[in-house]
């Protein structure tokens, strides 16, 4: 019977969802955000004074005057409607980490057995979606149900569609009744004129007059899992907690390399064909798709974005992903470690600034030595990632992650920043005054004649480093999986604008003091180097050398969520977060109290789903196994598995009782620690008898799917 499952899972016909083979140079063909309310749709849609309004408001980022809102509210319906949507949302992400969504119809009755369809600017600018149940970490009494949805005009309005209809999703704040943030898009948001008002600051000493904003961009690296749904809906534990609980180690894994970036399978790909297909009518820029190095692990990447837009499109793209799996029989797992043993899924956030006018401000010039500009901004990074190191991994924190950071496909919990051979011999070279950073561009050599010599990339690459400069960005590559890109960005927005106003400070007054930009600039990046270039690392992560190092230069090694979350709230958390108006102490406690309970309430469910799987599911597989050896009289085999089935109910017990007595107040840090301390572990000690009954169990017995069933049959 296992093996018929198997050959009915690997069967597929191909279901004419995907792109197929359409003409692209014709015109008509093009998808490209063909369900997105975009400024090209805008322009043809507005009366031309309105659209030129709207777009000059937004270029100054500015509040929308409410007298546009009927005149945009009314050109959204019509278009939406055309498109079949009967309903509309307002799109939002509250702190659990996912989106949220109301439906209201456009339709109203007119009192004569008939409806007319309406939507008013007031209805697009703020809505009511209650409220009541979302977490809030005490920003909102529970009598308290009020909350509040605000249009963000400054992310485009789409289109979701459905077999049997459409609705019009508006992406929008969250906020309580008190104005206090609710959501992962206000802190966001706020972060980005922050940083764009200390980084306008200093490109201003830098002579530069026209930029008059700077944005953020992130082009985010999607790594997920695809397997067929036939095991999905046998496992218990993929269903209630996105990872296998139990799994034994399979004969091949990904040792032999030969799927990472290898043929991508049929069915595999004609459901990336139909992801991209649907993400690109959402307006999502897909600029990369490939295995992954794990069997059934797979990678989808944009480009850059500016980063609010760039949140919200990284979140279309989970629930994409999702839906659209299921019409080929796979189910896309987003879990940051689906599978133990095997390489688990993380999102590289690639981060960087750039300004109105075009400039990214981390791109260096011909020689980074010789700009200023870029050294400056640089600097201001690597300053603000030493300070702010624990809050950076605080901001990576979950349960899925402690299974993955420092696991040998992820950085470790210690936060580190490599800077590449030539960009380091620069700032050494500014340290020691040599004046010999700068470096002639090498090319490789490949050893014939008939391939070009190819220019080597500045910003060589560093796979085990958590914190990574590739050219023109840094990549901060631990992000989880499953996470929101929103809390990473909001510290990495915030940190940075306060290390940019701490080196314009210095920057402002060697100047008034009548020193020039090319004295100046190097003796401030000189100092600020020496006093945080403890943060970079450009060696081997994973080693243990690395960690005896890391300790010795005074780094954080913040290894489980428990450890990490108390830096949401810590003094200079609340300090630098205060001063630039993104989070104020309450909203910093309020986030730290909604992540500890989700860290207890997420361990908890696979505690409660582990003992119940190994009682009822494959203790009764071993029990049953232990009775035909009986019967079949093979003493050996039955003292190994008569032992082993004692370890197994002596283990299940244990985490009975774990699970049933608790300490410390609910959801309290305590809470955390007596789960990760006590409930884990004997979650773990289930999951090794569990795994060994696994390898000796008659295979028509075992009641799960196994590894080489759901990461190879494909």
């Amino acid at each position: 019977m296992p093996r018929t499952q198997n050959v009915l899972a690997a069967q597929w016909s191909p279901n004419g969802e995907a792109l197929g083979s359409l003409d692209l140079t014709i015109p008509a063909n093009q998808v490209f955000g063909l369900n997105v309310f975009s400024p090209a749709v805008q322009r043809q849609r507005l009366p031309k004074p309105v659209y030129q309004q709207l777009q000059a408001t937004l270029a100054r980022g500015e509040a929308i005057d409410t007298s546009l809102a009927d005149q945009i509210a009314a050109a959204m319906k019509d278009w939406a409607m055309e498109k079949g949507a009967t309903h509309f949302t307002h799109w939002f992400q509250p702190l659990t980490g996912s989106t949220a969504e109301k439906h209201d119809s456009f339709f109203a009755p007119t009192g004569e057995g008939t409806a007319i369809a309406d939507f008013s600017g007031k209805e697009l600018i703020q809505g009511e979606p209650d409220a009541s149940s979302f977490p809030t970490g005490g920003i909102r009494a529970t009598f308290e149900a009020r909350g509040y949805t605000a249009w963000d005009p400054t992310s485009p309005a789409f289109i979701l569609e459905n077999p049997n209809g459409a609705v019009l999703c508006i992406p929008t704040a969250f906020a309580s009744w008190t104005g206090e943030a609710l959501d992962n898009k206000i802190p966001l948001l706020r972060s980005m004129d922050a940083l764009s008002k200390s980084a306008v600051r200093a490109l201003r000493l830098f002579g530069d007059s026209a930029a008059a904003r700077v944005f953020t961009t992130v082009g985010p690296e999607q790594e997920y899992f695809l397997i067929d749904e036939q095991y999905y809906f046998e496992r218990p534990d993929l269903i209630n907690t996105g990872r296998t609980l139990f799994g034994a180690k399979p004969p091949k894994g990904h040792e032999l390399d030969d799927h990472y970036f290898g043929s991508i399978p049929e069915r595999v790909l004609a459901c990336m064909l139909d992801v991209e297909r649907e993400l690109a009518k959402l307006g999502v820029p897909i600029k990369t798709r490939h295995n992954e190095v794990a069997p059934a692990q797979y990678e989808v990447a944009p480009v850059f974005e500016n980063s609010n837009v760039g949140c919200d499109h990284q979140q279309i793209v989970m629930q994409v992903l999702q839906q659209v799996a299921r019409r080929y029989g796979l189910v896309a797992l987003l879990h940051e470690k689906p599978f133990a043993g095997v390489n688990g899924s993380g999102k590289h956030n690639n981060w960087s600034m750039g300004t109105d006018t075009g400039d990214n401000l981390l791109e260096p010039g011909d020689t980074p030595h010789d700009n200023l500009q870029f050294l400056f901004f640089c600097q201001a990074v690597i300053s603000a990632v030493n300070k702010h190191q624990a809050l950076l991994r605080a901001s990576i924190a979950s349960a899925g992650q402690d299974h993955r950071l420092g696991a040998n496909e992820a950085p470790p919990a210690i936060i580190s920043i490599f800077l590449g051979a030539e960009l380091l011999k620069v700032f050494e070279a500014l340290e020691s005054g040599s004046g010999e950073g700068g470096t002639d561009k090498g090319f490789l050599g490949l050893g014939t004649e008939v391939l070009p010599r190819l220019p080597m990339h500045g910003g060589d690459r560093n796979r085990t480093s958590p914190f990574a400069f590739t050219g023109n960005k840094f990549e901060f590559r631990a992000l989880g999986s499953a996470q929101s890109l929103s809390l990473p960005n909001t510290v990495l927005n915030t940190i940075v604008a306060e290390s940019l106003d701490a080196l314009s400070d210095r920057l402002e007054k060697a100047l008034e003091g009548g020193a020039s930009l090319e004295e100046a600039v190097p003796a401030i990046v000189r100092e600020a180097w020496s006093a945080d270039k403890a943060v970079v690392f450009e060696g081997d992560n994973y080693s243990d050398e690395w960690h005896r190092e890391a300790e010795s230069r005074g780094l954080q090694n913040l290894r489980t969520t428990p450890d990490a979350l108390p830096w949401l709230v810590e003094g200079q958390t609340v300090d630098v977060f205060s001063q630039y108006g993104v989070l104020s102490q309450r909203e910093l406690e309020a986030r730290y109290e909604v992540q500890v309970e989700q860290y207890v309430v997420k361990v908890n469910i696979e505690a409660e789903t582990a003992a119940s799987i190994a009682r009822t599911m494959l203790l009764p597989a071993a029990v049953r196994h232990l009775e035909l050896l009986r019967a079949a009289e093979v003493p050996a085999l039955v003292d190994e598995t008569s032992a082993l089935v004692d370890e197994f109910v002596n283990a299940i017990h244990a985490l009975e009782a774990a699970n049933a007595t608790h300490q410390g107040d609910e959801g309290s840090i305590a809470h955390a620690q007596y789960m990760r301390d006590t409930v884990l572990p004997a979650m773990d000690a289930v999951r090794d008898v569990a795994d060994r009954l696994e390898k000796i169990v008659a295979d028509d017995l075992w009641p799960l799917p196994k590894y080489e069933e759901m990461l190879f049959i494909k």
